[in-house]
């Protein structure tokens, strides 16, 4: 591996529910002339992925419970919005400031459950993760890999925060052609020491270092991460959930 390279991929239009995403990423390719190669890793964010599979809601439509009304009141916080996050929650982990951390259905620990009014369509609206964001990675994969007739892996990203340190990060939340960590575990260093417990996340640094082409405001949804050689498999982003049981801090 002589050098790692992220392409943004610009001239995607808006994408609206029911768009084919896949369809979209090869055209924006095509007129930017790009073609893919064996290997390359295409890192999608959430929100595009979000607004294609129709995972937008209008909170003009929401009717917030007496739970979300008394959350509301309390944090100063919009009641229809809180009647969204719960309901994209498995359990709230932190409430605190006015802050919501939950876990999600998926198993993701993160503000809001992943709930985001940014870069929506319209104010008033907000979009919720992908249901299953695998299987959307998996589906992006086919529908490039077939007509493009490559091998390549595909990254679906949202921004979290992190517990001790300050700012915002992209994350892996749904991966497809490629496992999502690199084991050395059973390896040596230089001076022979055994290496017990060392497994990076490739896939969640793969979607950091991808939104330094994505940009939060510049509208490049989709970047490819060419020459890095990704741990060979079919792995998912749940592979990156820490088990209950070794979890020093639920």
């Amino acid at each position: 591996m002589s050098e790692v390279r992220i392409i943004p991929l610009e001239g995607i239009p808006e994408v609206h529910a029911g768009d084919d995403l896949a369809s979209q990423i090869m055209s924006a390719a095509q007129r930017q002339g790009l073609a893919f190669e064996n290997g390359d890793v295409v890192v999608v964010t959430q929100k595009v992925v979000s607004k294609a599979e129709g995972r937008i809601v209008d909170l003009g439509a929401v009717e917030p419970g007496e739970f979300a009304r008394q959350i509301a009141e309390r944090w100063e916080k919009d009641a229809r919005l809180v009647e969204v996050v719960l309901g994209e929650s498995a359990r709230i982990v932190r409430m605190d400031h006015g802050v919501m951390i939950c876990e999600t259905k998926h198993g993701l620990i993160c503000a809001n459950a992943g709930v985001d009014s940014s870069n929506v369509e319209r104010l008033g609206t907000v979009a919720l993760l992908p249901v299953d964001p695998d299987a959307s990675a998996e589906a992006i994969r086919q529908g490039i890999e077939r007509p493009a007739g490559v091998s390549l892996a595909v990254i679906i990203t949202d921004t979290f925060g992190r517990p001790w340190r300050e700012g915002h990060v992209n994350f892996a939340i749904g991966v497809a052609g490629m496992e999502p960590l690199r084991d050395y575990m059973g390896t040596f260093d230089p001076a022979g020491y055994e290496l017990k417990v060392t497994r990076m996340a490739v896939a969640d640094e793969l979607a950091a270092a991808a939104e330094l082409a994505h940009g939060k405001l510049d509208r490049v949804p989709v970047a490819v991460v060419r020459g890095y050689a990704v741990p060979e498999g079919c792995g998912t982003a749940k592979s990156l959930l820490r088990d209950p049981e070794k979890d020093l801090f639920r």
